[in-house]
C-alpha cells in the first residue's frame, strides 16, 4: 500500500490543494488503496511540494509523475480507450487547468478578499508569536510567484476574465457528456473535478464560482463526481450508483 503525503483536510472538502485532491480522486477512480499522512509544510517533500507518495522506500513527487508511475506499476488502463487525438486534447486541458486556471485560484485565495479566511484556515494553529510573521511571509512569496508567472501582473477583472474563459471552454467541450472525454472516465477527469470542487465547494466568494453557477453541466458534473468518489464528504443520493472502476 502506498502512503500519500498531502495537506490536511480543510475548508470542508477532501483537500484545498487541487493537486492533492487530483491525486486522491484518481486513486479512488482506479481503486488503488492508500494511506494518508497529513503534512502542513510542503518543504518536507522531495521537491518541496505536495503531494508526494512513498512506495516502500521510493519517494515520488509531482502529481502527474506519481500518476504515470502508478499506471506502470499497477498496469492501470483508465486512459487506454482514448485515441491519440483524445490524449492530445486531454493533455491540453490538463495544462490549462494546472498551469493557467490554478494561478487565478491562487490569486482568489491569497491576494483577493478571501485572504483573511485563507489565513485563518492555514495558520490559525500557529503559536501567537508566529501568527504575525509566517502568514505575511507566505503571502509575499505567493504574490512573487504570481508576478513571476505573469498572472499577478494583471488587474483583478482581467484575472477572473481569463479564468472564466477557461471554464467556458471546458463547459463547451463537456457539453452533455458524462465525462470530459466521453462515456468513460479518464485521468483528466480527476484534474477537472479537483479544480471544480475547489471553486464550488469551499465557502469562499469568487467570480469563478459565480460563473460556474451559469454552467449547469459543470455543476452537475461536480456534484456527480463528488458523490461517486467522496461519499464520505458529499452525501450520496439513493438514486446514484456507487463508484465502480468498471464504469
Amino acid at each position: 500500500m502506498i502512503t500519500v503525503f498531502q495537506y490536511p483536510r480543510l475548508l470542508g472538502i477532501p483537500n484545498m490543494s487541487p493537486f492533492c485532491l487530483k491525486l486522491e480522486a484518481w486513486l479512488r477512480m482506479v481503486g488503488i488503496k492508500y494511506d494518508i499522512r497529513e503534512v502542513a509544510d510542503p518543504r518536507k517533500g522531495p521537491k518541496g511540494k505536495l503531494p508526494f507518495i512513498k512506495d516502500d522506500e521510493l519517494e515520488i513527487a509531482d502529481t502527474s509523475m506519481i500518476i504515470d508511475y502508478l499506471k506502470k506499476q499497477h498496469s492501470i488502463q483508465i486512459d487506454d480507450h482514448l485515441s491519440a487525438s483524445d490524449r492530445a486534447i486531454a493533455l491540453a486541458f490538463e495544462r490549462m487547468l494546472s498551469e493557467h486556471l490554478y494561478w487565478a485560484l491562487l490569486y482568489n485565495r491569497w491576494v483577493d478578499d478571501n485572504w483573511v479566511k485563507t489565513k485563518e484556515a492555514l495558520f490559525s494553529t500557529l503559536p501567537a508569536v508566529l501568527k504575525g510573521i509566517v502568514p505575511a511571509v507566505a503571502q509575499k512569496n505567493i504574490k512573487n510567484e504570481l508576478d513571476g508567472q505573469g498572472m499577478g501582473r494583471h488587474s483583478r477583472e482581467e484575472i477572473y476574465d481569463f479564468a472564466n474563459q477557461d471554464l467556458k471552454a471546458i463547459s463547451d467541450f463537456l457539453a452533455d457528456k458524462p465525462y470530459l472525454m466521453g462515456d468513460k472516465p479518464s485521468t483528466v477527469d480527476a484534474t477537472l473535478y479537483a479544480f471544480l470542487c475547489n471553486i464550488l465547494e469551499v465557502h469562499l466568494r469568487s467570480p469563478m464560482k459565480d460563473y460556474l453557477h451559469k454552467c449547469k453541466n459543470l455543476l452537475a458534473y461536480n456534484e456527480r463526481m463528488g458523490q461517486q468518489l467522496f461519499p464520505d464528504f458529499f452525501k450520496l443520493d439513493e438514486s446514484d450508483e456507487a463508484w465502480s472502476t468498471e464504469h
